[in-house]
């Protein structure tokens, strides 16, 4: 894949050498991030406002109601900037003023566009399946009422970053010998077993894709 260009916009300032250009470190932050930001100005008033996305190739697709003031800047082709973090680990320093977080973090720059009629369900399917694989095909498609209700607008991915940072404290060089417990504490999502919803009127059970999250996104065997 290719790099994304470095502009004032995009560059990584701060520690520049966490920066990341390659779409290949891009999107793999993007797809495995549940939730993004996305930061707009309507009016003079900021915005930011969270929301699921997924990735159609080189676009981010967003989707909300019709009357969404996000869905509707974006469908008029506003300016947008959108964020997704991941959190590895807390980083406890010696020094107070050298803890940190170990993150893998992307910020996107772009204006995009409502997505066609023609394109929206195989959007909203996209969306199903970054969140579970496999649920798409088994629950109730949206009918016309629901379509109807709901928009999707598409980012182009043009110009990207991320930001990441790995590895242990980097405290000052005469606090190494100070009598305090220094190390990373490593954090990752986990699922649980799944819980089956009271309200169920039949003895449908957990789907072989739900339990296989417990297997497949958590390492076990």
């Amino acid at each position: 894949m290719a790099s994304f260009a470095t502009t004032p916009r995009n560059r990584v300032v701060r520690v520049p050498d966490r920066g990341h250009y390659d779409r290949e470190t891009v999107y793999a932050v993007i797809d495995e991030a549940l939730i993004c930001h996305v930061a707009f100005v309507q009016e003079g008033q900021p915005f930011v406002i969270p929301t699921l996305h997924a990735r159609d190739g080189d676009r981010l697709l967003l989707h909300g109601a019709t009357t969404s003031r996000l869905i509707r800047h974006v469908a008029a082709g506003h300016e947008v900037s959108v964020a997704m973090t991941l959190v590895d680990g807390l980083v406890l320093a010696r020094s107070v003023f050298h803890h940190s977080v170990n993150y893998r973090s992307v910020v996107i720059f772009g204006r995009g566009g409502m997505v066609e009629d023609g394109e929206k369900m195989a959007a909203l399917e996209r969306f199903t399946e970054k969140l579970i694989p496999g649920r798409w095909s088994d629950a109730r498609r949206p009918n016309a009422v629901e379509l109807k209700a709901t928009a999707v607008v598409a980012v182009p991915i043009d110009l990207a970053s991320a930001k990441i940072r790995t590895g242990g404290p980097k405290d000052d060089a005469e606090d190494y010998a100070l009598p305090i417990w220094a190390g990373v504490v490593p954090m990752e999502t986990r699922y649980l077993a799944p819980e089956t919803d009271p309200a169920m009127t039949n003895d449908a059970p957990v789907p072989d894709y739900v339990t296989e999250l417990l297997t497949v996104r958590n390492g076990q065997t």
